[in-house]
């Protein structure tokens, strides 16, 4: 398992460097963020910085380790990765540590491991596994349940410990049965829904049902060949009032009244001014705060150690979800655009060694790191800038923390383990 292979491998460098810059300028983001007064010690584990150093340290311990096993080792082990996975996430309640309102950690002396971290790259383990062994491209509903419940049951557990942001991670899967196969069918229907979830809270379930008639009525008249039976648009109709109205309900009853208030605020639905203030200053403190410390950063920044915001720690959580604003107060246009390059190019340079890989298993695995990274990245820098609603989700790389940071690597690194051994040389 752990036996040295002979010759040597060719890491895909283009990646390693990228990792190392987002994972080096979020060290530095996080000092800023996270420093009171005069460094002493950037070793002081008493301090978030120092942790962060000590996390990084691990880290390049965990590469070593993830690169020394062989590359069939992570197909071959894929089903009991996932599976201890699932027992971590299990164990949460039980043995769980509650922080922020979410059951999510393990206490472990005076540090926590979060395994929902972990569980993101067991998860796109399995799924390369089940599709790999299909040998085809889940063209039945069985395979596809098959697959979807892969990864709704690490979701489903991590959303009934209250941590709906690394639920939603989930959703990135997506993109993978796409690439592998999955009908054009199901594309059209995730959007619908989306689209019709928020017509129906922006503007009541009368309205979307008014949309959603013209909609088919249009497709109906004017699609001369293949038009169907007017019931099947009047059952999708029903189906989509029906779903608008369920949406509607969700939201005054199923969630909690932060979540209402967050949701409200980004779509705007509060008309009362005063209570429109009041939610602005319990559920946007933090948006608000974020959004002034970007834009006071201009084109250049106002420099490190300097942003006046990020060292008055007017922002809360800045060193964690909301790091970003710290790039843009301190290196302003200049460094916020260096940070979202440096994740297009990876998420890029993935996709791109995903598609040379001559093991379905490989490919399918490289389009799940490369889907993850660009939910959490796009959902993280969204939130920030107030262009999505809040939810607790890290910068991968960048925001402060063991678990993510150790959670990301090791999904990074076993695609650049699975790319370095090409199937034709196994």
């Amino acid at each position: 398992m752990l036996r040295e292979n002979q010759r040597r491998f060719k890491f895909d460098w283009i990646i390693i460097i990228l990792f190392l810059l987002l994972v080096g300028f979020g060290y530095l983001n996080i000092l800023s963020a996270s420093h009171v007064g005069e460094i002493e010690s950037y070793f002081d584990t008493s301090k978030l910085y120092g942790k962060q150093l000590m996390f990084l340290g691990l880290t390049f311990v965990l590469i070593v380790f993830i690169l020394s096993f062989e590359a069939k080792f992570y197909e071959r082990f894929a089903s009991i990765i996932y599976f201890v996975a699932m027992l971590a996430l299990i164990g949460l309640f039980i043995f769980g540590k509650d922080v922020n309102g979410a059951r999510s950690w393990y206490g472990i002396g005076s540090m926590t491991i979060q395994p929902s971290e972990f569980a993101k790259f067991a998860t796109a383990l399995a799924v390369a596994k089940y599709i790999s062994d299909l040998e085809t491209n889940m063209e039945t509903i069985r395979d596809q349940l098959r697959v979807a419940a892969i990864i709704f049951i690490p979701a489903l557990l991590i959303l009934l410990q209250n941590d709906a942001g690394s639920t939603i991670v989930y959703l990135a899967f997506f993109f993978v049965f796409y690439r592998e196969g999955l009908q054009q069918v199901y594309l059209i229907i995730a959007l619908s829904l989306i689209i019709l979830a928020v017509l129906g809270l922006k503007y009541g379930v009368l309205i979307t049902a008014i949309i959603s008639t013209i909609i088919l009525a249009s497709v109906y008249f004017f699609r001369r060949k293949k038009r169907g039976s007017m019931i099947q648009y009047i059952i999708v109709l029903l189906v989509a009032v029906s779903f608008s109205y369920g949406v509607r309900l969700f939201y005054e009853h199923g969630i909690k009244p932060h979540q209402q208030n967050r949701i409200s605020l980004w779509l705007r639905l509060e008309k009362d001014p005063v209570k429109l203030e009041r939610m602005k200053k319990a559920e946007a403190y933090n948006l608000i705060q974020s959004e002034q410390a970007i834009s006071s950063g201009g084109f250049s920044g106002k420099g490190f150690l300097e942003g006046t915001r990020t060292t008055g720690k007017f922002v809360p959580e800045q060193e964690t979800d909301y790091i970003f604003s710290t790039v843009g107060e301190e290196w302003g246009f200049l460094g916020t655009s260096f940070v979202v390059l440096i994740f297009v190019f990876l998420i890029i340079r993935i996709l791109y060694l995903a598609e040379s890989q001559k093991s379905q298993f490989s490919r399918v695995y490289g389009y799940g790191v490369a889907s993850i990274l660009f939910i959490h990245f796009t959902i993280n820098i969204g939130m920030v800038m107030g262009l999505i609603p809040t939810v607790g989700i890290p910068l991968p790389f960048f925001s402060y923390g063991g678990s993510g940071l150790w959670g990301f690597t090791i999904l990074l690194f076993i695609f650049v383990k699975l790319d370095s051994n090409k199937i034709n040389e196994w």
